[in-house]
């Protein structure tokens, strides 16, 4: 009889509703403000912008007269724009693959080598990591340099015809430039975030795995990635997102040499559009697009994240 009266407590302690607590809720308000300010705030100016004619003029004053979505029209009517979307996504996930790639056979090697290689592992990531931007251009298009480049000095040494060869004239060799710095300078995040997910697995398991025979490959596919996977798709999705938005790297190379026409990403096309042109109605209009065209791209790994986390 008491356990009987003790269950039905309990059950009723279970079905009571729970009361509403507004602390935190108010707690989060000034976090909610100062996103929407943030980025609701210009993200209202974009897409306002877009939907207008927006040029030199109107930045001295005259009224911006609204055109709808002519400036879209205009925009996805032009040839190069296609050409630059396509450019950038086949730029983006080739970076991406590659930077994760490599990111996870470093972070391997870090975690397979003893102490003092790992730390000088670590410290030279740490330095390409924190160099800035404008100096690593500098070095890497000394390097590539036509005229004194380290490269074509390296090539003509060891046989090869690369006297005076431009790096930067033909659109292949330029995004293979373009790809070698981005790759360069974002490798570092991704093993390091790599690693700290490989320490996080148990050594027990990779012991009794090695004990029922599994190979070096069978481990890695059948315990190591399914185990950082979320690791994974985080930077992934983050990969991809930089990729997209590469803009100091290329801008740097083109202002090297290169033909602008022909190795515009989306970034580039923005900012020439934008300040080059003083159409800023049609940068918005694109710049719209991209932020849609990261969302997608996104997508697969968002519903994947939000999927693990329920």
């Amino acid at each position: 009889m008491s356990a009987t009266s003790s269950a039905t407590a309990a059950n009723r302690a279970t079905a009571r509703p729970r009361r509403f607590r507004p602390a935190p809720y108010l707690l989060l308000i000034p976090s909610v403000a100062v996103l929407l300010f943030a980025l609701g705030y210009p993200l209202y100016w974009q897409v306002l912008t877009s939907l207008q004619k927006f040029g030199l003029a109107q930045q001295f004053g005259k009224p911006p007269a609204f055109v709808g979505l002519e400036n879209y029209r205009q925009l996805f009517s032009d040839p190069q724009t296609w050409a630059v979307v396509g450019r950038s996504i086949a730029f983006c996930l080739t970076n991406a693959i590659i930077t994760v790639v490599l990111g996870v056979l470093i972070a391997l090697l870090m975690n397979a080598v003893g102490k003092v290689a790992r730390l000088i592992l670590q410290i030279s990531m740490l330095l390409a990591w924190a160099m800035p931007v404008i100096a690593v251009m500098t070095v890497w298009i000394w390097v590539f340099d036509w005229r004194r480049g380290l490269v074509n000095w390296l090539l003509t040494n060891l046989g090869l015809d690369f006297t005076n060869h431009n790096w930067l004239e033909q659109p292949l060799s330029f995004y293979f430039v373009a790809t070698v710095i981005v790759v360069w300078m974002s490798v570092p995040f991704v093993a390091f975030s790599i690693y700290a997910g490989l320490t996080q697995i148990s050594e027990e398991i990779m012991e009794a795995a090695a004990l029922d025979g599994a190979g070096s490959v069978k481990r890695f596919f059948a315990i190591i990635v399914p185990m950082i996977r979320p690791v994974l798709m985080i930077v992934g999705l983050l990969q991809v997102i930089w990729d997209l938005r590469v803009f100091a790297q290329i801008r740097m190379l083109q202002d090297a040499g290169a033909p602008t026409s022909s190795t515009d990403l989306l970034g580039t096309y923005i900012y020439r559009l934008g300040v080059g042109s003083s159409d800023f109605a049609m940068a918005s209009a694109l710049s719209i697009f991209v932020l849609l065209l990261t969302l997608a791209l996104s997508a697969f790994y968002v519903v994947h994240l939000m999927k693990e986390d329920s």
